[in-house]
């Protein structure tokens, strides 16, 4: 590669543009490809890594990987997790009618402290809705209403 052509060493900021770039344009296998490259480089992600790549699969509707992503960083550095990751993680729970997973990450966040937003109400009530469980969305919607 260009790169290693010209003697540079990637670093943790590269990779998490690189990673960017392929989650803007919906290449979730090359995002997860060079997560791996990055792992076996000895670079450490960081939450702008995790929350990029997990984005891509998102955006793609992996939901498998979105989980399996999140699996990982819990394993591996708990303290990345944001309220950003869970909400992408919850969205692409969505997008494949896993409903749920995307409870089981809701109450992920509530263990760590991480505040639910109109995001993660918003993913979570699709989520339930392509599930047809209209009686837990409804539950959502009550507790946006009084928040």
């Amino acid at each position: 590669g260009i790169m290693r052509d010209a003697d540079v060493v990637p670093n943790v900021i590269s990779y998490n543009a690189a990673i960017s770039a392929c989650e803007k344009e919906g290449l979730w296998q090359q995002a997860l490809e060079l997560l791996e490259v990055m792992h076996n480089s000895g670079t450490v992600p960081d939450v702008i890594t995790y929350n990029a790549a997990i984005s891509a699969c998102e955006k793609a509707a992996q939901w498998q990987q979105a989980l399996g992503l999140l699996e990982e960083v819990m394993y591996e550095n708990d303290d990345v997790i944001t309220a950003i990751t869970c909400n992408a993680v919850i969205s692409a729970c969505g997008k494949g009618a896993q409903w749920q997973n995307a409870l089981f990450i809701h109450d992920v966040m509530r263990k760590k402290h991480l505040l639910p937003d109109i995001f993660t109400y918003s993913a979570a009530i699709d989520a339930l809705a392509k599930g047809e469980r209209w009686q837990e969305a409804l539950g959502f919607i009550i507790i946006i209403r009084r928040s």
